[in-house]
């Protein structure tokens, strides 16, 4: 059950944000195998001049088009796992037009304790959910 919050710079196509949101989670069943519906994604567009995004010393320079995703989601998954993960979304964000210097990834890890889905219960917690296998 990740949850995922894309940060990108406004203007342009309207449609940019949820096409970005779309490829994220087709990513996510991809390599993870989550069921489609497991789909929670916040987007949230940005001047140009609220995003710095350097090059970390990898010597290469981003463009107005970056794409920030941050993924939260429970701890387990494997180093190769994740790997996979980020190449596929580099893929996925590269056929709807980002370039691949253009995508930043945070991954925080979890566990059952930190989600609630409304409600006011954790509902891995009570029983309400099962924890999903990080496979």
């Amino acid at each position: 059950m990740p949850l995922v919050r894309i940060d990108l710079v406004a203007g342009g196509d309207p449609n940019r944000g949820r096409t970005i949101a779309d490829a994220v989670q087709a990513a996510l069943v991809q390599v993870y195998g989550i069921p489609e519906r497991d789909d929670f994604k916040i987007i949230t567009e940005h001047p140009a001049s609220q995003i710095v995004a350097r090059d970390a010393g990898l010597g290469f320079e981003r463009s107005d088009g970056i794409v920030m995703i941050q993924i939260f989601t429970q701890g387990g998954r494997s180093d190769e796992a994740k790997q996979q993960l980020y190449a596929a979304i580099c893929s996925r964000l590269g056929e709807a037009g980002v370039r691949p210097e253009d995508v930043f990834i945070g991954y925080v890890e979890n566990g059952p304790q930190d989600w609630s889905f409304g409600f006011g219960r954790a509902q891995y917690l009570t029983g309400e959910l099962a924890v999903p296998d990080a496979g």
